[in-house]
């Protein structure tokens, strides 16, 4: 299981004196990525090179450094990290003395790595959400259940056979839900459908 950040992070390195700041933000998608990049990009720096990674999907950018020195070293600082669905940009301001290939890759690799090294994490949860339909004489059975399988209701709506309820719950408690369901309503709970899963 992968994490993610909890928190936005930076961490300022100083490399013969060039500076390199990495920033890092938890993103969902593409879109939220180039919306950090655009957010935290110092127009007036030398360089702004990036990488994210979401799920299978990743992208990076050398942003006019020598190819391969900037942009795949963020994403291989992400990867070797354990990090998903993470943005980081990597600013470095130039500092007159030339690094070469092999130190750019340590410097833009090192302040990725160091930044998401000490940033606070959080594991990602895969989600499930749940359709199941219930007797009015066990909504109160269901409701009970809820907290202690880390689940939460998104929707509920009434019928003449009793409740219909849509439910988000981590996709290792699934299993424990439904047994605890059956066995404490004697299987008068009937679940729909399992709608979809996602991370969280």
């Amino acid at each position: 299981m992968s994490d993610t950040l909890a928190t936005r992070a930076s961490q300022l390195l100083e490399v013969k004196h060039s500076r390199f700041l990495a920033q890092a933000a938890q993103v969902a998608s593409a879109d939220d990525a180039l919306a950090y990049l655009r957010e935290v990009s110092d127009p007036a720096a030398t360089h702004n090179c990036w990488a994210y990674r979401i799920g299978q999907e990743y992208r990076s950018s050398d942003d006019g450094e020598p190819a391969g020195t900037a942009g795949r070293p963020i994403l291989a600082a992400i990867d070797g990290q354990g990090y998903d669905r993470v943005m980081v940009v990597v600013t470095r301001w130039y500092g007159g003395i030339k690094l070469g290939a092999g130190g750019l890759v340590r410097a833009y690799g090192g302040a990725a790595a160091e930044c998401l090294r000490t940033a606070p994490r959080q594991p990602l949860v895969t989600m499930a959400t749940l359709q199941l339909a219930c007797p009015f004489d066990d909504v109160g059975t269901v409701h009970t259940a809820l907290a202690p399988h880390h689940a939460t209701k998104q929707q509920e709506s009434f019928d003449e056979h009793g409740a219909v309820l849509i439910l988000e719950l981590p996709v290792d408690r699934m299993d424990a839900l439904k047994t605890h369901l059956r066995d404490a309503t004697r299987n008068r709970v009937r679940i729909l459908e399992t709608v979809s899963s996602s991370n969280r």
